[in-house]
């Protein structure tokens, strides 16, 4: 069976330039009479205008994404979206009848939620480092790519097979694709505290860098001509799995080393993503022990 291999980122009022500094001194958390409402925050969920503008402004958690119905007030809006740009906080805007699947039945969200992420991300450079760091010592670093998983289910579990893998981390890209939010972190049973998961702006450039460190990357995809139990895993690798029902982007499977599949008896094409994942990372971890 044949397969190619290749070697080896307005202002409208004084306040929120002060905002933008983060110079506001109260919390989200505080219990004044605006944060009393249990509905305001919900886990990783926060919402409301004032309540997102305070989490913004005071900066002690890290938020993931903030999230605007379409057609909501744009100057109420407005200091939020300034000081998300001024901190590299995303932002979309969807329909308002979206924002329902974040709240509970009933809540007044004022057409803005802000998801606040669960666990902290591992810096790119530093995890880089550590993979080279180990092939130079002789190791064969077994990491995972992932391109576009938006289902913070199948991230979560993706997490806890990683973890129960001894895989060596995992790379996600910033956009277009779920972080680190608390249904993730519940998902993956307590594997968020044991692995590194870090962001890249780019997953070329990250694929890239891998090959210049001799690292094979393999992708999966259902049109490849090589099983996963055909490919050898004994020598460093990234593994790198596609979205729910996109797989990989045309240009990363380009990119990659190999591409290989898992072989499908039944009438489904495919299996999800995170069992996937699951089936490829410990056919590795097999081989590694023979």
């Amino acid at each position: 069976m044949a397969f190619v291999m290749k070697k080896s980122k307005v202002q409208n009022s004084k306040s929120q330039v002060q905002s933008s500094k983060f110079k506001a001194g109260r919390s989200f958390n505080s219990q004044s009479s605006d944060y009393k409402s249990k509905t305001e925050q919900s886990g990783n969920i926060i919402f409301g205008v004032l309540p997102v503008l305070e989490a913004l402004r005071a900066a002690n958690r890290r938020i993931e994404k903030i999230v605007v119905a379409d057609g909501a007030q744009e100057k109420r809006l407005a200091e939020i979206l300034f000081l998300a740009r001024e901190n590299g906080v995303r932002f979309e805007k969807t329909p308002r009848e979206n924002l329902a699947q974040y709240v509970e039945s009933g809540a007044n969200h004022q057409g803005v939620i802000a998801l606040v992420a669960a666990a902290d991300y591992y810096p790119t450079d530093e995890l880089l480092e550590e993979i080279y760091r180990k092939i130079e010592a002789g190791e064969k670093p077994l990491i995972v790519i992932l391109d576009g998983v938006e289902d913070p289910r199948n991230l979560g579990a993706i997490l806890r097979t990683v973890e129960c893998a001894g895989a060596d981390g995992v790379f996600i890209p910033e956009r277009r694709a779920v972080g680190l939010t608390e249904i993730v972190a519940k998902s993956a049973a307590g594997a968020t505290e044991y692995v590194k998961v870090a962001k890249v702006t780019n997953l070329n450039r990250l694929i890239d860098r891998l090959k210049e460190h001799n690292i094979w990357v393999i992708g999966t995809s259902g049109a490849a001509e090589t099983n996963y139990t055909d490919w050898d895993f004994n020598v460093p690798c990234a593994l790198i799995l596609g979205g729910e029902g996109k797989g990989l982007h045309r240009l990363t499977a380009e990119k990659c080393d190999a591409l290989v599949k898992i072989p499908m008896r039944g009438q489904i094409e495919s299996l999800n993503v995170s069992v996937a994942c699951g089936v490829i990372l410990f056919e590795a971890t097999r081989q590694r022990k023979i």
